[in-house]
């Protein structure tokens, strides 16, 4: 009797012990631990943050947000750049995969789609139990908040916008539409070059952000065709761009491209925004298009399964003109301005591509610095960004 005592209690006892975690489990946490010192150092002498606030006590240190390039082309002298890299999502995931190193079944079991639970999506745009959720509608005007936040849950190949507010976006050129309703005269510009100017304005962005070819790092030859030539100097600088990056000249600010050799597109892009039409006050014979989308990008590492999104945000101007006051070519748009913001990349400039940024990348990625946003935060416009990178608040 006393033998089976000592073994059934030897037995539970070690089932009940703490087991020691992993090596990557102890390199995750012990990172996390040196960025929060780190953050805290940098944080102790005050100073301002993006918005003018006074810092705030040290925050848990979170991965690479955003970050505002410098001004490529300053055109009308208005151009911002914005780019992010790791959002804070990524400290929560990294701290689940030190869960799961420790217990794997038992972590699994607590998320949605996990062994046990019912209440994950079939696919990226589903509700609970796999019931599909309607597309939204259009978007016609600026939105007045940024998207409520959507079930937590981690992107896989198979579901690869899970857990993002893009799972109700359209998806590809499609979603990028003209105006409802017949293009009319504005400010002295006609119906037809107003029209005209609109479809130049789409067109350009889907060269731009949504060709397949040219994401995957191709020369955007459909997207400069449709530039004016006598913008000249623009022209042959984003050229040159192309040709050889370089910090001042990266032409991911006006097109959207990847390494291939790194990462691979997993599904369609999905697209949000709206094109509109306004006079330029002041100036008889021009108007502007402005056209606002912001594109959500699902990205994994060739030959790997963790999957990535990064989020591209463009805000362009191209101008309507009356032929007779402004010289124009015909069939060409005039680029007037463009703002950018890039969400979810390392923060480099002059390579000429984004690299998204994976899991693996928060154990050896610089402290991040700056204010958190949401990148799907569309009520607010890209103007007067300050260049820096900070933090994004979901991908």
């Amino acid at each position: 009797m006393w033998d089976t005592f000592f073994a059934d209690s030897e037995r539970d006892i070690r089932a009940s012990a703490p087991k020691e975690p992993s090596a990557r489990a102890r390199m995750v946490t012990e990172r996390l631990r040196a960025m929060d010192e780190a953050q805290a150092r940098s944080n102790s002498g005050g100073g301002k943050r993006r918005w003018g606030r006074n810092k705030p006590a040290a925050p848990p240190a979170q991965p690479e947000g955003w970050r505002t390039g410098p001004a490529w082309q300053e055109m009308n002298g208005r151009t911002t750049r914005r780019r992010t890299g790791w959002s804070v999502v990524g400290v929560l995931v990294a701290v689940a995969v030190a869960v799961v190193a420790v217990n794997p079944s038992g972590a699994l079991s607590w998320l949605p789609g996990g062994p046990g639970d019912g209440s994950g999506t079939s696919d990226g745009a589903g509700g609970t139990n796999g019931a599909s959720v309607a597309p939204l509608a259009p978007e016609t005007a600026r939105p007045t908040s940024a998207p409520s936040a959507a079930p937590a849950d981690m992107p896989t190949r198979e579901r690869p916008f899970a857990g993002s507010p893009a799972a109700r976006w359209e998806s590809g050129a499609e979603a990028i539409r003209l105006p409802e309703g017949k293009a009319k005269a504005v400010n002295g510009v006609s119906a037809a070059s107003v029209e005209a100017t609109l479809e130049g304005a789409r067109d350009f962005l889907i060269a731009a952000n949504l060709d397949h070819e040219v994401i995957m790092g191709a020369e955007p030859k459909e997207a400069l065709a449709l530039l004016d030539p006598l913008m000249g100097d623009y022209l042959t600088e984003l050229r040159a761009g192309l040709r050889k990056p370089t910090v001042e000249n990266d032409p991911v600010w006006t097109f959207t491209r990847f390494d291939p050799d790194e990462v691979e597109l997993v599904d369609d892009v999905r697209v949000r925004g709206r094109l509109t039409v306004e006079p330029v006050r002041g100036t008889a014979g021009k108007a502007v298009v402005k056209g606002d989308y912001t594109f959500v990008y699902a990205l994994a590492r060739q030959g790997g399964d963790e999957v990535a999104r990064v989020i591209a945000r463009r805000v362009i101007e191209v101008e309507a003109v009356d032929p007779a006051r402004f010289q124009a070519t015909g069939g060409r748009i005039w680029l007037g301005d463009i703002n950018s913001e890039i969400s979810n990349d390392d923060c480099r400039d002059g390579d000429g591509v984004i690299r998204p940024q994976f899991l693996a990348d928060l154990e050896d990625g610089p402290v991040p610095t700056g204010e958190a946003r949401d990148p799907y935060d569309r009520s607010q416009g890209l103007e007067g960004a300050a260049e820096e990178c900070g933090v994004v608040s979901r991908t």
